[in-house]
């Protein structure tokens, strides 16, 4: 959500949750390609890398999974990037090139069924709320059995958890839905008495009335005009108003519903965690927003000459929908991994995650199969303004067992910004857990329709370095997952003894301490790096 939702509270007076940074002002579209020497904003030196580093020089395209809410493949700068299955028959109803997955042709979706997609779905901590009620309902403390114990602790908390998100979302829900429908009621009402299609503040301002209702619509938008400004455009308003309403209704009515089952849809046996082969192929799903916006970060058409440039040149988009608009679940995401890996993925981006993890057990063996067969798994940090080395965001390189995947980044968010400001304020981060940062603030890129659209979070900075990773691939295809993984890390740029706000906070802390190499994705030195290592000078 864009900045003018944030600030609608101000404007009426009332407080109202925050959603995103403030918005950027004279700041390029594509600031998370440039320059800081060049350009002056802390971008990842792409467009320099390409001009310097890459020009005339050979590379092979490379696969990069988009395991999230499925993606417009339609879309006019991704049609000519996305990956096409060739072994599949388009829409002849057969498994031809027997894999499971019929007419898997852009990718799969594990989210889908027979008669339908999912869209949204519960949270986890619903679902292990669900799952615990249904073992500990109506038994009090003292008559829990000894070995019973400890879950029915955890449920408690996760009870009292759950019970209160669900209270506070449920009064944030009910707080926009009366002003939404107060000012449209307003808006109406105005328009109508007055007699115009277009309301101005001079036209509010002016009118005269002592009919309550009448009454109540002036005063109500000569608040926010007070506030906004007479130039204050009541459309846009009503719109930013609509999203908030659309946002929190999504909460109530699926993420904290108990009594929504996104499985009938799916008709899996959602049991067995090992099940595989269920699902469509309707990878664009009801809602490709998200999606569409990852994959253009990552690969949108550099040469076509509209809308935008993605970071790499040599890259086609495997489609994997596996992400509704709530929690993914364990399951869908251990298949997801392993069908890109069957299907010649050498990167997967993971622009997703949660507080709990039931099935880890099947996430992790889906982990060490990509870990096997040398793929590269990028995933966003999160957008809580945690501390991941204390608290958890799933999935994570950590296996059960306390050894951790050689091929897993970890990515926190980056802003344009310098000094204090550099880092993004709701960017989960971690000395141990998060890898390094990559700009993820008002990054500009594709949704669906052939539209393009600015979003903010952990979501864009991870598809921001599985972009430079596809980079250095497909000019430098003798590298492995986790020289790449090694690359990253080491090229990063980084900042001495650069303070910066804490996410989540107001302490100021060094940047080189939010993250385990202390440092931002560096396309241009990453790629000197690559050349080096690919002329035996590998960096000891």
């Amino acid at each position: 959500m864009n900045f003018r939702l944030i600030t609608f509270g101000f404007l009426l007076g009332i407080n109202l949750p925050a959603f995103a940074q403030i918005e950027s002002k004279n700041v390029p579209h594509n600031w998370f390609l440039l320059d800081p020497q060049q350009d002056s904003v802390q971008g990842m030196s792409v467009e320099k890398t390409y001009a310097t580093l890459l020009k005339d020089q050979p590379a092979r395209d490379v696969i990069v999974a988009v395991v999230d809410s499925g993606i417009d493949f339609d879309h006019e700068d991704l049609k000519d990037v996305i990956w096409v299955n060739a072994k599949e028959i388009p829409d002849n109803g057969i498994d031809d090139d027997k894999n499971g997955y019929i007419d898997d042709v852009h990718g799969w979706d594990f989210i889908g069924g027979k008669n339908g997609d999912v869209d949204a779905d519960t949270y986890e901590l619903t679902r292990q709320y669900i799952s615990l009620n249904k073992k500990f309902e109506g038994i009090e403390d003292g008559k829990v059995p000894k070995k019973q114990k400890t879950e029915y602790e955890q449920y408690i908390k996760i009870k009292e958890k759950y019970l209160r998100l669900k209270g506070r979302n449920e009064q944030q829900y009910k707080i926009y839905s009366g002003l939404y429908n107060n000012m449209k009621q307003s808006i109406d009402t105005l328009k109508k008495v007055i007699k115009t299609d277009s309301l101005t503040a001079e036209q509010v301002t002016k009118f005269e009335t002592n009919e309550p209702n009448r009454l109540f619509a002036k005063g109500f938008l000569m608040q926010l005009y007070r506030n906004a400004g007479d130039g204050a455009d009541l459309n846009d308003y009503m719109k930013e108003l609509k999203e908030g309403v659309d946002y929190f209704d999504v909460i109530v009515n699926y993420g904290y519903n108990v009594d929504f089952d996104s499985r009938k849809i799916v008709g899996d046996n959602y049991s067995d965690v090992y099940e595989k082969h269920y699902g469509n192929n309707d990878v664009k799903g009801p809602d490709p927003t998200h999606g569409t916006h990852v994959a253009g970060i990552i690969g949108a058409n550099r040469n076509n000459n509209i809308g935008i440039k993605g970071i790499a040149d040599h890259v086609k988009i495997m489609v994997v929908r596996a992400v509704p608009n709530g929690d993914e679940r364990d399951k869908d995401i251990a298949n997801a991994i392993i069908y890109a890996v069957d299907n010649g993925a050498k990167i997967i981006n993971m622009s997703f995650g949660k507080g709990f993890s039931p099935e880890k057990v099947a996430v992790d063996k889906a982990v060490k199969y990509a870990e096997k067969k040398g793929v590269l798994l990028v995933h966003a940090a999160g957008n809580e303004g945690d501390n991941s080395d204390v608290k958890k965001n799933f999935p994570t390189r950590f296996y059960l067992n306390g050894k951790e995947a050689k091929n897993w980044v970890e990515v926190g968010a980056s802003s344009w910004g310098k000094d204090q400001d550099f880092v993004a304020d709701f960017s989960n981060y971690g000395k141990k857990s998060v890898s390094f940062f990559a700009p993820g603030v008002e990054i500009y890129s594709t949704t669906p329709n052939n539209t393009y659209k600015n979003e903010s979070g952990t979501s864009m900075a991870s598809p921001a370095t599985a972009g430079v990773a596809a980079l250095l691939m497909s000019y430098f295809p003798e590298l492995t997952a986790v020289q790449v993984k090694e690359i990253l890390i080491r090229s990063t740029r980084k900042f001495d003894h650069l303070k910066v706000v804490e996410p989540g906070g107001q302490n100021r802390v060094e940047f080189s301490e939010l993250s385990l190499s202390g440092g931002l994705v560096n396309a241009y030195e990453a790629v000197k790096m690559a050349q080096e290592m690919s002329r035996g000078k590998m960096v000891k």
